[in-house]
């Protein structure tokens, strides 16, 4: 288990996202997030002696090749997905000694060129998808659906959640859908069915750019530029492969919960010191999700604990605070370390738009993906 605050986030960048990003690869996105990340966090390559590196799809050798291309003589390899878990884990690397100094990168372009089909990360090829369509919108529209009838929760009490987000990014310069609001729920509403009870607004965009962390101790922190962000405690768990086991209720409700209780378990946080509370907006729904799996409310109550403006920005739990993957962008996997970038600079008091006002404390997680982090 992490030791609260022996491992500090001293290096947060993303690259510049949009839709399409002509002239760019995976690799070349992925390796601007570095450098950025690298400049942010005052240090050099030559500082760094481990690597959690996913550019594009290449989750078989992307950090050994990025390693090798990086002219990085050995190094520590992560093997968490790049975002929460991958902090926790490297967390964890720098406190036991397997290495001083992580970057965890990851970038997306020329990925998704079909643009009449859903992303290709969301229909794999098996006998579920192909035949019976079973994509992500579908899978996850299946347990939001279930929730919806057995707690008697409304299509606009779940549309709410999207309005905020959307306009979240509506305000934030650097979203891909900058200026495109104020959305209502309404207006929620009134965009196309996708999956029941999912609208287009309901859901995730795809994009392309990238994004990378840097991590190391916090001792060797205190000669560097930033402000500290600490890893406090960080865990993650899952309930078995997607889109190949029926994506019930019963089995996807409660993912996370026990990641979430072991983080707050070793930071020595409870529910209520979180200040900024960055969750995967992959669907509108999954924000009730995770404050019900996380113990915030008890379960069915989730759609009434986010009512009323609790989870706008200056609310008592302002969520997805850069407009998320509904509106800031989607990039494959780099999403992920998305939502840390922002809880950084949340804590650091730097975000682009829609800061919190004192914000000291966050919790990110990304389905069953938790980590808490503390600024300094």
């Amino acid at each position: 288990m992490i030791t609260p605050g022996t491992a500090t986030i001293v290096g947060a960048f993303n690259t510049k996202q949009a839709r399409v990003l002509p002239g760019e690869t995976s690799s070349s996105i992925t390796l601007k997030a570095i450098q950025g990340a690298l400049a942010d966090a005052g240090l050099e390559l030559s500082d760094v002696d481990g690597l959690n590196v996913l550019p594009g799809l290449d989750y078989r050798n992307g950090s050994n090749a990025f390693g090798y291309a990086l002219g990085i003589p050995t190094f520590w390899i992560g093997t968490a997905a790049p975002g929460p878990a991958s902090v926790a884990e490297a967390a964890l690397a720098i406190e036991s000694g397997m290495c001083s100094t992580v970057v965890i990168a990851s970038g997306q372009a020329q990925v998704h060129t079909d643009k009449d089909s859903v992303a290709p990360w969301t229909r794999p090829e098996n006998e579920f998808v192909e035949c019976w369509g079973l994509m992500t919108p579908a899978e996850f529209a299946l347990s939001a659906r279930e929730y919806m009838h057995r707690f008697s929760v409304t299509q606009e009490q779940i549309s709410y959640v999207a309005s905020v987000i959307r306009n979240n990014g509506h305000r934030n310069p650097e979203a891909v859908y900058h200026g495109r609001g104020p959305f209502t729920t309404e207006d929620i509403l009134a965009s196309r069915m996708i999956a029941d009870p999912y609208h287009l607004l309901d859901c995730c965009t795809t994009g392309e750019g990238g994004s990378a962390l840097v991590l190391t101790s916090a001792e060797r922190a205190r000669d560097l530029p930033n402000r500290d962000v600490r890893v406090l405690g960080g865990a993650w768990d899952s309930w078995g492969p997607s889109y190949t086991h029926p994506p019930t209720y019963d089995r996807t409700a409660m993912w996370g919960r026990k990641a979430a209780d072991a983080a707050f378990a070793r930071s020595g946080l409870g529910r209520a010191d979180i200040d900024v509370y960055e969750f995967y907006d992959n669907f509108s729904w999954e924000i009730i999700r995770y404050f019900e799996a996380f113990r915030y409310c008890e379960v069915g109550e989730g759609a009434d604990l986010v009512a009323d403006g609790a989870i706008e920005v200056g609310g008592k739990y302002p969520v997805v605070t850069d407009g998320g993957t509904m509106s800031h962008s989607h990039t494959g996997e780099s999403q992920r370390i998305q939502r840390v970038v922002q809880a950084v600079r949340q804590l650091r008091g730097t975000s682009a738009a829609n800061q919190v006002a004192g914000a000291e404390t966050a919790i990110v997680a990304q389905i069953g993906d938790v980590v808490l982090l503390g600024a300094v």
